[in-house]
């Protein structure tokens, strides 16, 4: 099984967040000797641009237009962005909540792969039909506050319903949050909270749903 790490975190080893998502990998490895782990670091990896001659080679797509020839190359380096994600079977998302939401580069590195044709497309009655099938999203966050579902700040999590809607769009629909919060009260909480994420880290990668996980479906990458 091969799992894409795509980390959305700027501060490496001192992220918080990464240790919830090291736990999660450490405890899969020790359950599934099969898995191998690439990582992508969002902070480290030079995106395509997503503007100029991209942009237009998009909306051919989205028209059923074929790509302008001039536009080709530049759009290759998207195609092989898409084509690395789709590569693997499983993601792990490695981002602190940002502002109420995700931060500005896995926005970017969303935008690079929701593309028609790669990872979602247009059926024949207008509406849209997932391409990237059969696959588990475990998505690794710490939060300055609690945002859990009950308490007071529930309403402003617009991060969890976003990353569920936009690969649930594409056809991820197995996601699993574990959830650091709150991590800027005192000391002694934002310890208790990142143990408590570590932990159910470890707990999800022992379970029987990835001891069992096998890939059954995998999207073609190409235009429609």
């Amino acid at each position: 099984m091969k799992l894409l790490h795509i980390i959305a975190s700027p501060r490496h080893g001192e992220s918080n967040t990464l240790k919830a998502s090291e736990a999660f990998i450490t405890g899969l490895r020790d359950h599934r000797p099969d898995v191998t782990v690439e990582v992508i670091d969002l902070y480290d990896h030079d995106l395509p641009s997503m503007e100029g001659g991209n942009i237009e080679a998009k909306y051919d797509l989205l028209v059923g237009r074929p790509i302008d020839p001039g536009h080709a190359e530049a759009w290759s380096h998207v195609e092989s962005l898409i084509a690395h994600f789709q590569a693997a079977d499983a993601y792990l998302i490695t981002a602190p909540m940002w502002n109420l939401s995700i931060p500005y580069a896995l926005k970017y590195y969303i935008d690079c792969i929701v593309q028609p044709g790669y990872t979602f497309r247009y059926g024949s009655t207008g509406y849209p039909e997932p391409m990237v099938l059969g696959k588990k999203l475990v998505v690794a966050s710490t939060r300055g506050s609690d945002y859990s579902a009950g308490g007071p700040m529930h309403s402003y999590d617009f991060m969890e319903p976003y990353l569920r809607a936009i690969f649930g769009f594409i056809g991820i629909t197995d996601v699993t949050f574990v959830c650091g919060q709150p991590m800027h009260g005192s000391p002694e909480q934002r310890e208790a909270a990142l143990a408590v994420a570590v932990e159910q880290a470890r707990d999800l990668a022992a379970g029987p749903e990835w001891a069992d996980f096998a890939v059954d479906q995998v999207a073609a990458v190409g235009a429609a």
